[in-house]
């Protein structure tokens, strides 16, 4: 028997394919289309032909992200804020913080002894402090690649300061610098400093204490730069999760592994 777990995100959409052992058989990704159905049937398909498997194979579904409301063939739909704490607890046993940075929002979230969640805070309101900031700095600001912001951040000697925490106001002043002749190293520093800084007090606004294990997630986790920044500020390890993408996914996968088992009552 196969479980799958379909995440669709505002920018990527995602699927995990476990068995009913937890086994992760599959993960893949795509970007997300305007049509979030056709984007969840899509990223099933091409999951099952990974795996060389077929619909019939798969006992349940679970939907989680923005799309989960707009995927029909879902048997059930979770918030992603359970999918990215099931997940990564199952892949990380003993988190206890959970950065995760997706392409429209960041999330902190905290957990328990037990892996439950005990508290979180979330953005979904303000680009500032998403991936889609980053792509903003890298591709129209910058004129780099997101694959280079990571040693940009490193190189840079004097970050400089972005005071404003709207993404409208921190773009203008990234333009005055560039028109000042600041290194672009010490700008994307100074944007990636102030990104994470501005994550840090969310957390902690929702009371998050950032208890260790902390385990940094989402597209931006891929970058080292912004993790090294995180450690930095907060003075403690911060851990940037294997294939950081595939959280809320395999969380959803999980969860209809227990729909299941709920189901047929063992």
């Amino acid at each position: 028997m196969l479980f799958a777990g379909v995440d669709i995100g505002s920018t990527t959409t995602k699927c995990a394919i476990i068995d009913e052992n937890k086994k992760k058989l599959v993960f893949v990704k795509m970007d997300t289309e305007f049509d979030r159905n056709a984007s969840g049937e899509k990223i099933f398909q091409k999951a099952l032909d990974t795996i060389q498997a077929s619909e019939k194979d798969v006992t349940c579904i679970v939907a989680t992200g923005y799309g989960r409301k707009s995927f029909r063939r879902t048997d059930l739909d979770i918030p992603e804020i359970i999918a990215h704490a099931v997940g990564t607890e199952f892949l990380m046993p003993g988190t206890k913080t959970i950065i995760d940075i997706g392409g429209q929002d960041s999330k902190v979230i905290q957990l328990d002894e037990t892996g439950n969640i005990n508290r979180f805070e979330m953005n979904d309101k303000c680009a500032a402090g998403t991936g889609r900031f980053f792509e903003v700095l890298t591709h129209r600001l910058l004129g780099i690649d997101m694959s280079e912001l990571s040693d940009l951040i490193k190189k840079s000697k004097e970050p400089c300061t972005i005071s404003s925490m709207c993404t409208i106001f921190a773009e203008s002043e990234i333009i005055s610098y560039l028109s000042q002749g600041i290194p672009i190293a010490d700008i994307a520093a100074g944007t990636g400093v102030s990104i994470a800084r501005r994550i840090i007090a969310m957390g902690r606004t929702g009371r998050v204490d950032f208890a260790e294990p902390i385990v940094f997630s989402g597209g931006v986790a891929q970058n080292e730069g912004i993790t090294q920044l995180f450690e930095e500020l907060l003075a403690k390890k911060v851990t940037a999760i294997d294939s950081p993408q595939s959280t809320a996914a395999v969380g959803a996968a999980l969860r209809a592994l227990k729909q299941y088992n709920k189901r047929v009552g063992s």
